[in-house]
């Protein structure tokens, strides 16, 4: 099987540890053990389950207390429609493995998580990509939708909130999606790693799974509760979906590490604890990013709704891979450049990792672009 290389990961691996402002993390400002126990109130008591742990391997599906956990997070999911994973990619590797056959038509929006679109392809399937434009506030175009379903389609894949964008579909919007996807009799895989980061209260989303009946959607510890280092996600759908991911799922994860799944519990029983902790450094964090782009005549964007990623446009004419790796060599300023999303002229940031190093991060790009200018690079033709 062959498969593309995966742009924003190599991207990533390449130079994230040596960033001096890092601005492409995309997780809230990560907890430490001590932060998540200290939370809890019950940080000794944790420590000596931990401590008597025996480490086996543990509940094969995942702990049974983790699953009801889970569940909670939608309004129609039962434990038993919740399978965990290592990690939200495993998620949607899971998902994808077990949906696409040799030959199956897929819709994918773009940009987007490369491993959306680039691993059905790898799998055999026919993959067009349904473009997110700025115009459209990077939501996808429903006529196009049905145009590219016209001849049929066998999945439909969303990303909601959107990454890199942070685009934001409400629940009517899913619904005419559904809709779309129900006359065809297609599968809706959704990734919804940042689901429950809006920025704004009234903009609670629901989960696509519990929209629609064919619906799978993903998810993990990683964005939305600052405990990427966790390795744990999961997904949820139909129950005889779950049952074939399940057997799919011998064949690459025994069980998800105890210790692991020991924190998630002790994460998702004080969720709302976190989650007033991370909305309050997005929300602030997005504002930030804002007014900066509005003190930047050639930076633009559509402000996101959700999430932890913006999308940035710039009028320079310089590639962005260039771009990036010059900024970078000036001061350090850490961003992930347009083309790991097959997008030049933009550049995706992550804003939510510490309001200290954004700032710095802003500034340094500042500081670049007053370089460029200084260098006569012109605009975008």
């Amino acid at each position: 099987m062959k498969i593309k290389p995966f742009g924003v990961e190599e991207w990533m691996n390449k130079y994230e540890m040596e960033a001096v402002y890092n601005i492409a993390e995309t997780c809230v400002d990560s907890l430490t053990v001590n932060e998540l126990l200290e939370l809890s109130g019950k940080k000794e008591e944790v420590l000596e389950e931990i401590t008597k742990m025996r480490v086996t391997y543990g509940n094969i599906h995942g702990h049974p207390h983790l699953r009801e956990l889970i569940a909670t997070l939608y309004s129609s999911v039962k434990p038993e429609n919740v399978l965990t994973t290592t990690g939200g990619i495993s998620a949607n590797f899971l998902a994808l493995f077990t949906i696409v056959e040799p030959g199956d038509k897929v819709i994918s929006v773009a940009p987007t998580y490369q491993q959306l679109y680039s691993l059905p392809e790898a799998l055999g399937a026919e993959v067009s990509l349904l473009q997110l434009r700025p115009e459209n506030n990077f939501l996808p175009n429903l006529e196009e939708l049905k145009e590219l379903s016209k001849d049929g389609v066998d999945l439909i894949i969303l990303n909601n909130p959107n990454n890199p964008t942070g685009a934001l579909m409400d629940k009517g919007f899913l619904e005419k999606i559904a809709e779309i996807a129900r006359q065809k009799g297609a599968w809706v895989l959704c990734d919804e790693a940042y689901r429950g980061l809006e920025h704004k209260e009234e903009d609670k989303t629901p989960s696509m799974v519990d929209v629609y009946e064919k619906a799978v959607a993903t998810g993990s510890m990683s964005k939305v509760f600052s405990l990427a280092g966790l390795r744990l996600g999961w997904l949820t759908g139909p129950s005889e979906f779950i049952r074939e991911c399940a057997l799919r799922r011998d064949y690459t994860t025994i069980s998800c590490g105890q210790i692991d799944e020991a924190l998630a519990l002790v994460a998702l029983e004080n969720k709302d604890k976190i989650l007033a902790r991370n909305l309050s450094i997005v929300r602030e964090s997005v504002e930030i990013v804002d007014n900066w782009v509005k003190s930047e005549e050639r930076i633009s964007w559509v402000k996101p709704k959700a999430g932890t990623t913006g999308f940035l446009h710039y009028d320079y004419a310089k590639p962005s891979e260039e771009f990036c790796i010059e900024l970078f060599r000036t001061n350090g300023t850490f961003l992930v450049p347009g083309k790991c999303f097959d997008r030049e002229n933009w550049l995706r940031i992550g804003y939510a990792y510490g309001k200290e190093t954004l700032r710095k991060g802003l500034e340094g790009l500042s500081s670049y672009l007053r370089k460029l200018e200084k260098e006569g690079v012109g605009r975008v033709s």
